[in-house]
């Protein structure tokens, strides 16, 4: 995952002049990518709410040596970058990014997935099917409805590109003389619109507990939807009916099964 191993990122990266960040002075090292310059404590100053994690937290594999860049300053960080593609801090605040992004939007796609197979078992809808979604007629052809849906994604997405440079930049929060508003931490807009009951404004160690839960289940989500995706080609059945298929003969209806001759 991304800031655990900086995999999830898009296609193309941001200019580095982008991201005027402070960090401490590197060194250099050499990595798959050839020689390279690695600054420690890469990930301070990430998040201007975190408690970074003590140095025996967690790690994916116990008594392993995390790498100088992850330090526990980045939510979900067990140490894991066996490629070293973290090792710039430019770059790893732009993975980190791209995984709490594409966690957010898996969580959103399982719960688009589960809660209508889920209604129509209840008999609220009929004949539904994620995985043939998009051959189904709606109130507008497929073509309108993607020249809006690239519409209103490239704004949301041209707006959190903006302030991932400039952060604040984009901010909503109303001023009010009486309240001062909190300082712009990138990814998590929070206020009054994204953090009503403001959780993610308490006190450091639980803001970090919060964002860390909220990653761990990005990345579930993101398996679940790989998941959900191979079973549909396979099997040709959605996701409830592999799960009961799997609770009624746990021992023939598993992954394995897809690797074996029926």
């Amino acid at each position: 995952m991304a800031s655990a191993i900086a995999s999830t990122a898009p296609s193309t990266v941001p200019n580095r002049e982008l991201f005027p960040l402070k960090f401490s002075p590197g060194k250099i090292t050499k990595s798959l990518f050839g020689t390279s310059t690695t600054r420690v404590n890469a990930t301070k100053g990430v998040s201007s709410v975190c408690e970074p994690l003590p140095p025996d937290r967690p790690l994916w594999f116990p008594g392993s040596s995390p790498p100088q860049w992850l330090d526990g300053s980045l939510p979900g960080d067990f140490g894991f970058d066996p490629l070293g593609l973290g090792s710039d801090p430019e770059l790893l605040k732009w993975f980190a990014q791209a995984e709490l992004i594409h966690g957010r939007w898996a969580m959103l796609a399982v719960f688009g997935i589960l809660i209508p197979e889920w209604l129509e078992r209840l008999g609220f809808i009929q004949d539904f099917s994620w995985y043939e979604a998009g051959a189904r007629e709606y109130f507008a052809d497929n073509t309108t409805l993607f020249v809006v849906q690239m519409v209103l994604m490239g704004w949301v997405e041209g707006r959190r590109w903006a302030d991932i440079i400039n952060p604040g930049c984009v901010d909503i929060e109303p001023k009010l003389p009486h309240k001062k508003n909190p300082t712009p931490d990138v990814g998590y807009p929070g206020g009054l619109w994204f953090d009503p009951l403001m959780w993610g404004r308490g006190s450091p160690e639980p803001v970090m507990v919060l964002r860390t839960k909220e990653i761990k289940n990005g990345r579930l989500a993101m398996l679940a939807f790989v998941g959900f995706w191979f079973q549909a080609i396979y099997t040709g059945k959605d996701p409830i009916d592999n799960l009961m298929a799997h609770i009624a003969d746990p021992g023939h209806c598993n992954i394995f099964s897809a690797f074996t001759s029926q």
